[in-house]
């Protein structure tokens, strides 16, 4: 029987916060293999063919747990309550101001000290089809936690086929807070990690992108990426305009932007985004319901980190494409809502495609 050859593997992944930690390996030979922890939601390692039909991995990230325990840029993580930036780590609601921890400068970033990365998730189902396979993650997050009212209860799905890797996201809170999860994996379609992404041709669907202040805190404007360096409506290489002489490149190290596609999340996946990297043929396509895509050229990569296969990250060997509402929302009104009511729920999806062409 093939379908038990390919069935989906749960070995032990080692332990976190006191709790055993699993890791669970997907494979469609020859097409996609993925391995996924409930420690984060993170995946670990993607491997895809390229034209010669040679599987390499295409996320960044470390061989044991160990690695993400430590210090990590949120490598194939999952991010929550807050993905991106609040300023000050303070906003308002229904007239009571909530204090979050300020891990990035003066601003809070991607849910705060122990965010929804750094927590082990429960795994309430698993999926195992013959095209269709992966983990229903749930975690009950309490109300008070890393400053964030209500009890927040989220439901993630990873699904791969063949060729993608599909994420829908649901929520419920007991009472009024904010909302914005992604997800964080760091991709190289060179293949495990052999060259920086500079060499990658990147489309972006958006005609505006969201300026920021030089703690990376939007401005509030929405700026025409017409006659810019932040023009990814037409394919281009990243490293044509990274190192671009500009305010906003300046502040950002490169890339580190939020690009804004719509000015609402929709009910419809659309595609929003085209990664490609000629020599191994690697493309992928990001398709999302969010209004916003945050692009993050790795620029704080800096060699500091070995991760899988002993492969030094230097700087720019990964890059995000993080599908999102609008950085800082729950200060700046003009911005689609991130608030989440009781008996409301929040859902949205995301899906990364990929295929090899020669």
């Amino acid at each position: 029987n093939m379908k038990n050859e390919n069935a989906i593997i749960k070995t032990d992944f080692g332990n976190a916060n006191g709790k055993s930690v699993d890791l669970y390996s997907i494979q469609f030979p020859n097409e996609l293999e993925v391995q996924v922890t409930n420690y984060g939601g993170i995946v670990t390692s993607l491997k895809v063919p390229d034209k010669n039909g040679v599987m390499e991995d295409v996320v960044l990230g470390y061989d044991e747990l160990q690695g993400y325990l430590n210090e990590t840029p949120y490598f194939g993580a999952l991010i929550g309550r807050y993905g991106n930036r609040i300023a000050k780590g303070q906003f308002e609601l229904e007239g009571e101001t909530y204090d979050l921890a300020t891990n990035n400068n003066q601003n809070h970033l991607h849910g705060g000290i122990k965010g929804f990365d750094k927590v082990v998730w429960e795994v309430i189902e698993v999926v195992d089809e013959e095209n269709r396979k992966g983990l229903s993650l749930k975690y009950v997050s309490a109300d008070g936690e890393e400053g964030y009212p209500g009890e927040l209860t989220t439901i993630v799905d990873y699904i791969f086929t063949p060729n993608s890797f599909e994420i829908t996201y649901e929520a419920t809170t007991s009472k009024t807070t904010v909302v914005n999860l992604t997800q964080h994996s760091y991709f190289n379609l060179s293949g495990n990690a052999s060259e920086d992404i500079l060499g990658h041709e990147l489309t972006i669907n958006a005609s505006l992108f969201l300026p920021v202040d030089n703690t990376l805190i939007p401005t509030g404007e929405l700026r025409p990426v017409r006659d810019t360096p932040f023009d990814f409506t037409n394919p281009k290489l990243i490293g044509e305009d990274v190192n671009a002489t500009n305010e906003q490149i300046g502040f950002g190290g490169g890339f580190d932007h939020c690009w804004v596609m719509t000015e609402a999340p929709t009910a419809q996946i659309r595609k929003v985004a085209t990664l490609s990297h000629q020599q191994s043929g690697r493309s992928m396509e990001v398709h999302t319901k969010e209004p916003a895509i945050q692009f993050y050229s790795g620029n704080f990569l800096d060699g500091t980190i070995t991760g899988k296969n002993e492969k030094v990250y230097h700087q720019r060997y990964g890059l995000c494409l993080e599908t999102q509402h609008l950085p800082d929302s729950p200060n700046q009104g003009q911005f689609p809502s991130t608030v989440l009511k009781k008996g409301e729920t929040y859902s949205t999806a995301t899906k990364y495609v990929f295929s090899t062409s020669n």
